[in-house]
């Protein structure tokens, strides 16, 4: 069915100015321009008068994790918790809630360390206070860290004699045996072996696929795909319940042969699922302080500079693999280091093979102003996590200091340098709430209100080019999406009022109204 928008602010970002007019017909844009001429073509539209709001391309995630964000819709949320009490709490008052019984896990997800009064993570004994008849695991905001209690840590086989894995760490009392802190590859590889219920899984993935929706995302990342991530959106797109486009981003290290397993997905969307090439991690989180950097964290062991979590074969490796199966890699990077590492790393793959892959830097919150041109001449894109500014811009001033804390998400060196860059939020780190982000990357504003980073603020419509024709590019749809441009799917958003004309401080204040997935309605904000 044919559709006429007009009325309100029409934003093409397409470099060819403001049309008074959108067609759509059969999920495609088929004309933009004065509302006459368009008439003419729209017998029998469906005529939509935007009364003054605007439209603008769908939103495209630069990365996250969606199986992630619907494993946490069903588990005890701890975002918000300050202090350690008020975790365990939450985890008794969700237990008794579900009624969940002696023996099976309870799991809650999103403390930050940097918000509890003890600023220091839980531990075994922390957790046992409030459960101690059914295992239970706390995952950090992050991912990348969390704890489980003394049920949890015999159900996953943790003991004195368990060693570390390689790019881990378990925390252990004074007498060697484990205390119940989990730190990156010792937890992401426990908590994997949890039982999932594949049913609910269904449920809560449909409902995150909706939460990408009420922000305006209509093509969605998977941002680490493993057999049980891949295993559930694949049932999700076999049986038609995937609405938006998701982007699956297979584990290079243990998972790669999904991809040779899974072929008719790789490179084109099958029920609205494609796998879009590997994923590798590099390190840690700034936050956390498990970022590899070149200079010591401040505020503690001195000399600290998180570490890394492979040698540089290794990676050499991996990144070769990519080139020469010509499949697109990206790699997470937090720390400046690690971002050294890629770099040198990639230079030798790419100089061996010479594909044109469109590597991504994700994350990239340390890199610095001299490592750019490197991204630019092995054809590396990033992209930033610009929201850190504000959820942990005034963390990274305590560990990094504010010369380097200031240049975190350097998004404005990368535009003048010619890098590519997108932008996302990690979820389920945050929401992946794309509007607040576009004010993060404006204003560069922290949570103590100040602001971080003065020379790295971008305009609005820099910002708005991240999140839409940049990120389209970064997963190689640049001819399909990201622009209001004829012959390009109709992916549009529809916003109370035009990022353009909003003064920078209310860009964060912007409603999404209606999320349209090729020519369909997926969301309404009523």
């Amino acid at each position: 069915m044919k559709t006429l928008y007009y009325g309100g602010t029409i934003l093409p970002l397409d470099g060819k100015g403001t049309p008074q007019s959108l067609l759509v017909d059969d999920g495609k844009i088929q004309a933009a321009g004065d509302l006459d001429d368009l008439r003419a073509l729209a017998k029998n539209a469906r005529c939509v008068n935007l009364e003054g709001k605007a439209l603008l391309p769908a939103f495209l995630d630069g990365h996250s994790h969606i199986t992630a964000l619907a494993q946490t819709l069903g588990l005890a949320q701890l975002s918000g918790c300050r202090s350690i009490e008020e975790i365990g709490c939450r985890l008794r008052d969700f237990r008794e809630k579900w009624k969940i019984p002696a023996g099976q896990w309870v799991i809650g997800f999103g403390y930050d360390q940097n918000d509890l009064k003890e600023r220091r993570h839980p531990t075994a004994a922390d957790l046992d206070a409030f459960l101690s008849d059914c295992p239970a695991m706390v995952t950090h905001t992050s991912g990348h860290m969390g704890a489980v209690n003394s049920l949890g840590l015999k159900e996953l086989g943790i003991t004195r004699d368990t060693a570390e894995p390689e790019g881990g760490k378990i925390g252990r009392l004074e007498d060697g045996c484990p205390n119940g802190y989990l730190e990156e590859a010792a937890f992401t590889n426990m908590g994997s072996r949890i039982p999932r219920d594949p049913e609910a899984s269904l449920t809560n993935l449909r409902r995150a696929e909706e939460v990408y929706f009420s922000h305006g995302i209509t093509t969605i990342h998977e941002g680490l795909a493993r057999e049980p991530e891949w295993s559930l959106l694949e049932t999700a797109a076999s049986k038609g319940l995937l609405r938006g486009d998701v982007a699956a981003y297979i584990d290079i290290k243990d998972s790669a042969g999904l991809l040779e397993l899974h072929r008719e997905y790789f490179g084109r969307y099958k029920n609205h699922l494609k796998i879009a090439g590997y994923k590798l991690f590099l390190d840690g989180s700034p936050q956390g302080r498990t970022a590899w950097v070149t200079e010591p964290y401040l505020n503690g062991e001195p000399d600290y500079r998180g570490y890394p979590i492979y040698q540089d074969n290794q990676v050499l490796e991996f990144l070769e693999k990519a080139q020469r199966e010509n499949v697109q890699i990206v790699t997470h990077c937090n720390g400046d280091a690690a971002a050294d590492q890629l770099l040198r790393c990639y230079r030798k793959a790419y100089e061996e093979y010479g594909r044109d892959i469109r590597p991504v830097m994700i994350h990239a919150q340390l890199l610095r102003a001299e490592q750019m041109p490197a991204l630019r001449e092995l054809g590396m894109l990033a992209s930033f996590f610009v929201a850190h500014v504000y959820h942990w811009g005034d963390i990274h001033v305590q560990n990094f200091g504010w010369e380097r804390a200031s240049q975190i998400s350097p998004a404005k060196a990368a535009l003048e340098n010619g890098v590519i860059f997108d932008f996302h939020q990690d979820s389920p780190v945050i929401p992946p709430n794309m509007l607040e982000t576009l004010w993060c990357a404006v204003c560069r504003r922290t949570k103590s209100g100040t602001i971080l980073g003065e020379n790295q603020r971008l305009t609005p419509e820099e910002a708005l080019q991240a999140i839409t024709a940049n990120a389209a590019y970064a997963l190689f749809e640049e001819h399909s999406k990201g622009t209001l441009s004829p012959g390009k799917q109709a992916d549009l958003v529809i916003l109370d009022r035009s990022p353009l004309s909003c003064p920078a401080e209310k860009l964060k204040d912007l409603r999404v109204l209606e999320t349209i997935k090729d020519g369909e309605t997926v969301y309404t904000a009523n």
